[in-house]
């Protein structure tokens, strides 16, 4: 289909979004429910903060401008905003209702198509949100095992447990916070030097955008075997995405249990916890985890319409084609360009991420003069090339053509160095969530 974004002279008018914001803030404190989608990760000023509607790849914000969005909802966009055969499921189950007082016959289909694909679900729970099934996860896995250390390594949700340890920690009691440590992805030692008979689990992101080295996943696995420690692959970005059945059908390891939310339905709050029968058996009478929402009918339906869509057309290829062609497309351009040593796309095709070197300049600043001249030429942008399966050849054509007409910018400001004066509103906001956050490696 023709793409329908265009260069602009000028940058977007943000009237509405501005008075919205306004208003937001004298009653929402924070004005976010999500820190990614939040006004801090877009450059203040120039941004739109608000959206209105959206299909297939592109969005339009309340001013009314058009954007190829390559944020996906933060990801659980796979197929495409507005895709009719999951909207179409939405609908049809909608004329018979959203949430019974019984269970839905969808509870099972669902649960047996995850079954089919996904290689460690003996047994499945579903739920609403990943922290949801994250924290789940953790505690039948300190029932089974009768220990109570958790080790992670990526970013697993907003409960106790985990936000310990990060900086937003205040409320957490210092008890729970002693149980949870983190270590370094693709560091075999920082794990090691935390390994001990009280670690119940270790949950990891099976990748963030770097690549396992030197067999770090397959180590982690034969770790955690050894001690008697199950593990977790944290599936919210992987799953759906690098294969349909996850980091653990492309990689080749079974983790005791996994967690997946995002992309499997498109768009609606639903999430999956699976694993072993002996160890989601305690979910029977001895762990409790629960909640009235698991089952609302709209989300399964969602669910099962995306996951056949999936497996039909093959999509986790397509997400990989299309995101290659960028990731390769600016690579290349900003090696034609000299800039290579300051600026690179990198990561899986379906996902990727474009980093800026500190010799570059201050890399929040960057970013922000980035996004604020992509923005002006049409395209959602937040650093990612988060993929769908409506993103067109057009769409890849037009953000190549806007990144030959920004990297000559970006080359002549970090040559200049006056970044800042360069930029029309605020820098972007870094948030807590690190890619890598190391745990001490004990002296040997």
């Amino acid at each position: 289909m023709p793409n329908t974004v265009s260069f602009n002279e000028n940058y977007p008018d943000i009237t509405k979004s501005d008075e919205l914001y306004a208003r937001a803030q004298r009653i929402m404190t924070p004005v976010t429910q999500t820190l990614a989608k939040g006004p801090g990760q877009y450059t203040k000023g120039v941004s739109p903060k608000y959206v209105k509607r959206a299909k297939g790849s592109h969005i339009w914000d309340v001013d009314g401008n058009e954007y190829i969005d390559f944020q996906m909802g933060i990801g659980p966009i796979s197929l495409g905003y507005a895709y009719p055969k999951v909207d179409d499921a939405i609908r049809a189950q909608l004329e018979d209702g959203i949430t019974f007082s019984m269970m839905h016959e969808l509870e099972v289909e669902l649960s047996e198509l995850i079954h089919e694909i996904i290689p460690n679900a003996e047994s499945i729970r579903i739920s609403k949100t990943g922290a949801d099934v994250c924290s789940a996860a953790v505690r039948v896995s300190r029932a089974f095992t009768g220990r109570n250390k958790v080790l992670c390594c990526g970013y697993h949700g907003w409960h106790d447990w985990y936000i310990g340890t990060t900086s937003r920690d205040k409320g957490i009691p210092q008890e729970s916070k002693d149980l949870v440590a983190a270590f370094e992805y693709n560091n075999i030692d920082s794990l090691k030097a935390l390994l001990d008979d009280d670690v119940a689990c270790v949950i990891l992101e099976p990748f963030i955008f770097d690549a396992p080295k030197d067999n770090f996943l397959h180590e982690v696995a034969r770790l955690c075997q050894e001690n008697g420690t199950l593990l977790i692959f944290d599936e919210m970005w992987t799953g759906f995405r690098v294969a349909v059945g996850g980091a653990q059908e492309y990689f080749g390891i079974t983790p005791d249990l996994a967690v997946y939310s995002k992309a499997f339905a498109n768009g609606m709050p639903i999430a999956l916890l699976t694993g072993r029968r002996d160890v989601m058996q305690l979910f029977e009478q001895d762990v409790f985890f629960f909640t009235t929402f698991g089952g609302e009918a709209l989300s399964l339906a969602a669910a099962v319409a995306t996951i056949t869509e999936m497996r039909e057309k093959n999509v986790p290829a397509r997400l990989a084609e299309q995101g290659k062609k960028l990731k390769d497309g600016y690579n290349g351009i900003a090696a034609e360009l000299g800039i290579s040593q300051y600026t690179k796309c990198y990561g899986y095709d379906c996902r990727t991420i474009v980093t800026f070197d500190p010799l570059a300049g201050n890399g929040m600043e960057i970013k922000a003069f980035m996004q604020q001249e992509l923005f002006k030429r049409g395209i959602m942008w937040g650093g990612f090339h988060n993929m769908c399966f409506s993103h067109t050849d057009a769409d890849v054509a037009h953000t190549l053509a806007a990144y030959r007409e920004v990297l000559p910018l970006l080359k002549e400001t970090i040559e200049a160095g006056d970044v800042a004066s360069r930029l029309l509103g605020e820098p972007v906001e870094a948030v807590f969530r690190k890619v890598t956050n190391a745990a001490p490696v004990k002296a040997k």
